[in-house]
């Protein structure tokens, strides 16, 4: 065997998420064909439960990271799990059965078709229902690497995927069709998302979330006004700080000390906030029960809320936090993407998650403060809500409490 047929080709993971709370999106044009057979909803229900778990399982890989400390987290959970499910298609043996399990799949109960089911019912929904949201994938691949047409059926029907040709080998043209991709799959959130390319790479596999939400209630920007938002003990920046006054779904968990505040969209979505006094207890404990619990017992009830306008934007090299996952051989000399290919080795370079999140009065980016101050009448009791410290925030489906979007915001200002 020739020495060059021996190294591994590389396949990389991009993984692009944006939510911007900002007036309606366009309507996702979306897969029409129902012609694939209907997952069982038993497999649907553990694929969604072992994504919630998943979730949590890597917030807190990235909030224990040392380049996350002290800094904004915010990522989306559920593309990264849509990428590595696409991902373990064309894995096997152990390769497979680390990706699964670092997933959260029970490989006795679901198998990789109940698992591609699964993804596409989850998909189809999430794109058909609404007009605000757009999820999906894409696969380019080099014009001389043949990947076995069964991965990219799969591929294609169960996650959506778009096909694209490229020439790696010209490293500044392909990474411009893989940049306009993404842009134009964004919203323009996400642009420029390749900077250079690996000569080895044969394949890019892309995952993306778009979601454009708009405030159920909105906030009246001439109550925006500046305001003080502590970062830590010795530092405090100036924010712009929304206000609303009206009934608001709110619990408070005694047990870890955390303020939550259910803002919903104008659709199946919503915004949970969460305002602990320690965020570290938050952040250990958080688990899927305590949104379940939170969403179950809330009550309705006057609260004066004041919420930090921010835009911040989000990347990631996921690598180091997956292999302590358990995700390991993918990375190395042991991977198995035979179900890629047979022809060449390949493993996989990076996994990558770049995400955005603007927030403001009814999601308009460009919107301006006006700095007029309203008094409140002092006759009243309002009890105040006031998110003028460090944060949790989730983005999730009303219906199947999935987590689309996940992170904390510590500075509003970076």
């Amino acid at each position: 065997m020739k020495k060059f047929t021996m190294m591994r080709a590389t396949l990389c993971i991009w993984i692009l998420s944006a939510v911007v709370c900002v007036g309606r999106g366009h309507h996702h044009e979306g897969h029409d064909q129902d012609t694939a057979l209907d997952s069982s909803a038993d497999s649907v229900s553990r694929v969604t439960s072992a994504n919630k778990e998943f979730a949590y399982r890597m917030y807190k890989k990235l909030a224990a990271h040392t380049e996350s400390q002290g800094k904004n987290i915010f990522f989306s959970p559920a593309s990264l799990s849509i990428a590595l499910a696409a991902l373990s298609v064309g894995a096997r043996g152990e390769t497979h059965r680390q990706l699964f399990s670092g997933l959260g799949f029970n490989s006795s109960l679901l198998t990789q078709t109940d698992v591609d089911q699964s993804f596409r019912t989850l998909l189809q929904r999430a794109n058909k229902t609404s007009q605000d949201i757009s999820e999906g994938t894409a696969v380019f691949v080099d014009n001389r690497f043949k990947p076995q047409p069964e991965f990219l059926d799969v591929l294609k029907q169960s996650y959506f995927a778009d096909g694209f040709e490229v020439d790696f080998t010209k490293s500044t043209d392909s990474a411009d069709t893989i940049n306009k991709y993404v842009e134009e799959k964004t919203n323009g959130k996400i642009d420029k998302l390749v900077e250079s390319l690996d000569p080895s790479t044969v394949m890019y596999l892309v995952s993306y979330i778009f979601y454009k939400g708009k405030w159920a209630t909105p906030f009246d920007p001439k109550l925006t006004k500046e305001d003080t938002f502590t970062v830590d003990e010795s530092t405090k920046v100036p924010v712009q700080m929304m206000n609303m006054e009206q009934e608001f779904d709110t619990y408070y968990d005694q047990a870890i000390n955390t303020s939550v505040l259910h803002l919903p969209f104008n659709n199946s979505y919503s915004m949970l906030l969460l305002l602990p006094d320690d965020m570290a207890t938050l952040e250990n404990v958080i688990c899927p029960s305590h949104v379940t619990k939170w969403l179950k017992w809330m009550k309705s009830r006057t609260y004066d809320v004041y919420i930090p306008k921010f835009s911040i934007k989000t990347s990631y090299s996921l690598k180091d936090m997956l292999i302590e996952m358990g995700m390991t051989d993918m990375f190395g000399d042991r991977a198995d993407l035979s179900g890629i290919s047979e022809e060449r080795e390949l493993l996989v370079s990076e996994v990558v998650q770049k995400a955005a999140l603007d927030v403001d009065e009814a999601g308009a980016t460009a919107a301006a403060a006006t700095g007029i101050e309203i008094t409140l009448m002092s006759f009243r009791h309002i009890p105040v809500l006031k998110f003028n410290r460090p944060f949790m925030v989730l983005i999730t489906e009303h219906s199947t409490e999935n987590i689309l979007f996940m992170g904390k915001i510590i500075n509003p200002n970076i």
